[in-house]
């Protein structure tokens, strides 16, 4: 079991160069968790997409399904309290910190390629590339 958060998510989802690391990951470990934030949080991916990359609604609400359909009966909500102690420890956003708090609560990694959630907390963050090398 590991957390994922939105970046990852959509790496999955939407083809880049990040997608083939993200696909290896879901091979690796196909049992993702994630905080009920992720739904609006890859919303805002897919709102930003339709403007700026010209998605289409239908498509957007596809990837949306999807994406839902995956992690439907793995989201969980995380204690106020720890996130926001979390993002002062930090300095990270609480956004962010949601993930976090998770991964501590489950006692699983999270895998993200955020670079200052890997940076503020590489006792529980990994990249995909580093997931892999376990």
């Amino acid at each position: 079991m590991i957390v994922v958060d939105t970046n990852t998510i959509a790496y999955l989802l939407i083809p880049g160069k990040e997608t083939e690391d993200v696909r290896a990951v879901l091979r690796k470990d196909p049992d993702w968790r994630a905080p009920i934030l992720w739904r609006s949080e890859f919303r805002n991916v897919l709102a930003l997409m339709m403007r700026r990359k010209g998605l289409a609604l239908e498509d957007a609400m596809r990837l949306m399904e999807k994406a839902e359909k995956m992690l439907g009966n793995a989201e969980y909500r995380v204690p106020s309290a720890q996130v926001l102690a979390l993002a002062k420890e930090s300095g990270c956003s609480a956004y962010d910190c949601e993930f976090v708090a998770l991964a501590h609560e489950l006692g699983a990694r999270l895998v993200t390629s955020d670079n200052a959630i890997l940076k503020a907390f590489p006792d529980i963050a990994l990249a995909p590339e580093a997931f892999l090398d376990l």
